[in-house]
């Protein structure tokens, strides 16, 4: 099958590979129907973070399962499903509190690879959730959103306590950030604060529920919010990039007692003890529990309640994966949908 294979940084193929094969009984076979890029493949395609070697590449799917183990009793052949990024079994203690991203046997996506044409999804049961028959093609991207950055935004969302009588500020304006946004207003916040300086996401951020757009970075951003939320600063951050100064914006945006979502891939940040002291407010993020999330994200899709398909600015069939890649890399989309 073909399948996008990262070689070394700025270097990605599309190649032969072997076909995936189902390995355990809990495991099942999909045909992907759309895949994407996300902003987290950026990390190894920069370099930052190091490529031991070829790397079948992508995390988020959705297609039809092919072929189920014996022990698979949630999805069978022919059913459509999404996925979330992490594979999780849906039995242990940390699963069934509401964790499945820190499944003890959890199996993260990037391991297997699903810029492809078929993909093996380990833990089929805690891990797939069929679509209530063949969706619409129209709502195959946004259902593909829901398999990471729609479900990631929305954990960012919860996490930060988003909702009625609150403010809502989002550090961040890829697609996790404007994902952020749509939830925060889907959750209720009252004003939704949209940190970016790009005009087409600015955009976007107000189609999904933004009520203030705030340039400014660093200092001044925080300045910006204090200033806009009568010197308090936001109830809700949702921290979408993962980088030493948005997390500090996200923590100084934020009011006393407030709540910081943290969603963006964490890379060398530190925080100072005493900042974070004197704050006073509320951390909870990490990779987000997609799987807790997903069969509500999937009727409010199925319902065309929300369309978080919008993301997508561009789409590629597979064999142009390079050019999606290249694209997100430099800036000339927000995020690329692969066709398979």
């Amino acid at each position: 099958m073909r399948a996008a294979v990262l070689h070394a940084p700025g270097d990605v193929r599309v190649e032969d590979v072997a076909e995936p094969a189902i390995t355990a009984p809990t495991d099942a076979v999909i045909r992907l129907a759309a895949t994407c890029v996300c902003g987290s493949d950026l990390w190894p395609y920069r370099g930052v973070e190091p490529v031991a070697g070829p790397t079948q590449m992508g995390h988020e799917y959705v297609g039809v399962v092919d072929e189920v183990g014996s022990a698979v009793a949630s999805v069978e052949p022919g059913q459509f499903v999404v996925g979330s990024f992490v594979a999780s079994d849906g039995t242990c203690e940390i699963c069934r509190s509401g964790y499945p991203s820190s499944c003890v046997d959890r199996v993260f996506m990037a391991q297997v690879g699903t810029q492809s044409e078929r993909a093996r999804i380990p833990h089929a049961d805690g891990t797939l959730v069929a679509t209530p028959g063949t969706p619409d093609p129209d709502l195959i991207p946004s259902l593909l959103a829901a398999s990471d950055v729609l479900g990631t935004g929305w954990f960012g969302a919860v996490a930060a306590d988003a909702g009625p009588g609150r403010t809502a500020a989002v550090v961040g304006d890829g697609a996790v950030g404007l994902m952020a946004v749509l939830a925060a207003r889907q959750l209720g916040a009252e004003r939704i604060i949209a940190m970016s300086r790009h005009e087409p996401r600015q955009r976007l951020a107000r189609e999904f529920g933004a009520t203030d757009i705030v340039t400014e970075r660093g200092d001044d951003g925080v300045a910006k919010v204090k200033e806009l939320t009568g010197g308090l600063g936001a109830h809700s951050v949702i921290e979408a990039v993962g980088t030493q100064e948005s997390m500090r914006q996200a923590i100084g945006s934020a009011r006393p007692g407030g709540h910081v979502g943290f969603v963006g891939v964490n890379h060398d940040v530190a925080l100072s003890g005493e900042e974070l002291f004197f704050s006073q407010v509320h951390l909870h993020g990490g990779p987000a529990p997609v799987r807790r999330f997903l069969p509500g994200l999937i009727d409010l899709i199925w319902r065309r309640e929300i369309d978080p398909g919008k993301v997508f600015d561009r789409t590629l069939p597979l064999d142009q994966a390079a050019e999606a890649y290249q694209a997100m890399d430099e800036r000339r989309a927000v995020k690329t949908l692969l066709t398979v």
